[in-house]
């Protein structure tokens, strides 16, 4: 099956919620791998699949799921130590991807599985950005923000810079 395109907006990834609905199939397929036991496995995947929540805000990430025994993990992106994709076969098959996060618990898996993404990428892009502290405006000047020096500041300055080298060349030549 063909991969979603990785070119989406912070606003999109802002607005996933739920998984996409290829991740049920997944499901079925991995409950089906033991025949006999299979509606015993596929039925705590159903609610699961049904249950899960994903809200990706400003400050960080929530995720929650379950009936019987519901769990919610709030993360902030100052938290997240690092963030793993991972894909199986049957993902690979069905263009989905999990996009793990991993904090610094001591704990050898991932603190937040968000599964059944079909922009894992972009939302791993997304989630490296703002661990690492950007918000989405540019902070790198541009063109416009920059004035360009004139020819002769720029002699005047690697003038000055000679000037310096000069002197400190000598200072190091009376020293010894």
């Amino acid at each position: 099956m063909p991969q979603a395109p990785n070119s989406f907006d912070d606003a999109h990834i802002l607005a996933i919620v739920r998984p996409h609905a290829k991740l049920l199939v997944q499901y079925a397929i991995r409950s089906l791998a033991g025949l006999v036991i299979a509606p015993i496995v596929f039925v705590p995947l159903y609610f699961k699949y049904h249950t899960l929540r994903y809200k990706i805000a400003d400050d960080g990430i929530s995720v929650s799921w379950g009936i019987l025994f519901r769990r919610e993990v709030h993360l902030t992106y100052k938290r997240i130590q690092d963030i793993h994709v991972s894909r199986s076969i049957v993902e690979r098959y069905l263009g989905l991807g999990t996009v793990e996060l991993q904090t610094a618990s001591g704990s050898s898996r991932a603190e937040v599985a968000l599964e059944g993404l079909l922009e894992f990428d972009a939302v791993r892009d997304f989630l490296y950005r703002r661990m690492r502290g950007h918000t989405g405006v540019s902070k790198v000047p541009t063109s416009a923000t920059l004035s360009t020096p004139s020819a002769d500041e720029v002699v005047v300055l690697l003038a000055q810079i000679r000037d310096e080298l000069d002197a400190a060349r000598r200072a190091l030549e009376a020293r010894s």
